[in-house]
C-alpha cells in the first residue's frame, strides 16, 4: 500500500524539553490510524509537525514521498479538526463549511454544490442556515468535519475531536466517524487518550508514550500482544508480574512467578533465554471453576478475597495459597459462569498465549 504521510526521526525539542524524540512512521494512504497515549506524552505535537503548525527540531515530514517539513500548513494538502471546533460564531452552517473553498477562491457554484454534499453526508440537512450557538455538540462537530472535509484534503488530522461529547453521543460518533472514512477513502490520523476509541475506530494503533513510539498495530496486536508494561496498563487493565524464566522451547517458555508458581507463558517478546522477566495476564483471560477442569497445565488454586460489581461483569481479587495477588473478571452470574463471592476457592487456568512476557517500559 501507498505510504501517505512519513515521520523521518522527527524530534521536538521545546527548550531542554524533549516533547517528541527520533519518530519513524509511516501512514499508509487511505487507513485511519491514531496516536494513542496520555496527556503530554508528544501525540498532539506529533499532529502539528504533520499539518505544518509545528516544524521539527530535527527529522523530515513526508507527504507522498515530498519534503514538506518547512512548507507551511495553507502548502500542504491536509486539514484539521480541532478538540474546540473552532466554528466562526457569527457565520450559518452553510458559510462555515464552505469557507475554506471561498478562500481558495472556488466557483461559486462549486462551492454550493460540494456544501451540499458535505452536509448530506454528516447528516445536517435542514440545519445550513442556523448559527453554532443554534447546535447542539455533536451537531457542531459535524459542521467541523464537513468544513474539513469539503476541501477534499488527502489527509484529515483529528485533535481529540470527540472529547467534548457525552459518553453516549461519542459512542454513536465513533462509528459515524469510522463510516464517513471508509466512504471517503481519506488518510484520517487521530489523536487520543481513550483506549476504547482507539480499539473501536483504528486500522491501526500508535501508542505514544513519552514522545516515542512504545508499540505500533493493529487493535489486537496491541491489546493481545503489548510489548511492554506501559502498552499492558495504558490499554485496559493487566496483571504485570515478575519473573524468572526457567527454559524456553520455540514461542513458548517456562516461568517461575514470585511464590514459586510454575506457567508455560508465550515467549513471543522474549529477547534472551533465561533470566528474570515480567509478565502480562489480562484479568478477563483467568478462567475460573470451583472444580478442576481440563489439563493441569497452567490451572491452580485460589481465594476470592475481594469482589466488585460492575454490571455485566464482577472483578475480582484473587490470592493463592503462596501470596500472589490477582485481579481476574467474570462475567456477572451468566449460564457459563457459577456466581462466585468472597471466601470461594476457586481454580484457576490460563492459557499459554494469554500469559505474555513484556519488557519494563
Amino acid at each position: 500500500m501507498d505510504v501517505m504521510v512519513e515521520l523521518r526521526a522527527v524530534t521536538k525539542r521545546f527548550g531542554a524539553f524533549h516533547a517528541v524524540s527520533e519518530v519513524d512512521l509511516q501512514i499508509r494512504a487511505g487507513e485511519f490510524i491514531t496516536l494513542l497515549g496520555p496527556s503530554g506524552c508528544g501525540k498532539t505535537t506529533l499532529l502539528r509537525m504533520i499539518s505544518g503548525f509545528e516544524t521539527p527540531s530535527s527529522g523530515a515530514v513526508l507527504l507522498e514521498g515530498k519534503d514538506v517539513t518547512h512548507e507551511p500548513p495553507y502548502r500542504r494538502d491536509v486539514n484539521q479538526v480541532f478538540q474546540s471546533y473552532a466554528l466562526f460564531p457569527h457565520m450559518t452552517v452553510q458559510e462555515n463549511i464552505g469557507f475554506g473553498l471561498r478562500m481558495k477562491k472556488v466557483p461559486r457554484a462549486e462551492i454550493d454544490e460540494r456544501v451540499r454534499a458535505a452536509v448530506a453526508m454528516v447528516s445536517l440537512g435542514g440545519m445550513e442556515q442556523r448559527k453554532p450557538s443554534q447546535l447542539s455538540g455533536g451537531q457542531r462537530q459535524r459542521v467541523a468535519l464537513a468544513r474539513a472535509i469539503v476541501c477534499r484534503p488527502k489527509v484529515l488530522l483529528l485533535d481529540e475531536p470527540l472529547s467534548a461529547l457525552d459518553a453516549k453521543l461519542r459512542h454513536a460518533m465513533q462509528v459515524e466517524l469510522k463510516e464517513l472514512q471508509k466512504k471517503l477513502g481519506i488518510t484520517f490520523v487521530f489523536v487520543t487518550h481513550d483506549q476504547e476509541e482507539a480499539l473501536t475506530m483504528s486500522d491501526r494503533i500508535a501508542v505514544i508514550n513519552k514522545g516515542r513510539i512504545e508499540q505500533l498495530g493493529d487493535a489486537s496486536q496491541i491489546y493481545h500482544r503489548p510489548k511492554t508494561t506501559f502498552v499492558a496498563s495504558f490499554i485496559g487493565q493487566a496483571n504485570i508480574l515478575r519473573a524468572t524464566v526457567l527454559s524456553r522451547s520455540g514461542e513458548r517458555a517456562r516461568v517461575q512467578l514470585d511464590g514459586g508458581l510454575e506457567l508455560l507463558v508465550n515467549a513471543e517478546h522474549l529477547a534472551g533465554g533465561t533470566g528474570s522477566t515480567l509478565v502480562s495476564i489480562r484479568p478477563e483471560k483467568i478462567a475460573l471453576r470451583k472444580e478442576p477442569q481440563g489439563a493441569p497445565e497452567n490451572r491452580f488454586e485460589a481465594r476470592v478475597e475481594d469482589e466488585l460489581f460492575k454490571g455485566a461483569t464482577d472483578q475480582l481479587r484473587l490470592r493463592t495459597d503462596a501470596g500472589l495477588v490477582l485481579t481476574a473478571v467474570v462475567a456477572n452470574e451468566s449460564s457459563g459462569q457459577a456466581a462466585l463471592h468472597v471466601g470461594d476457592r476457586v481454580f484457576c487456568h490460563l492459557h499459554p498465549d494469554d500469559i505474555v512476557i513484556v519488557h519494563e517500559g
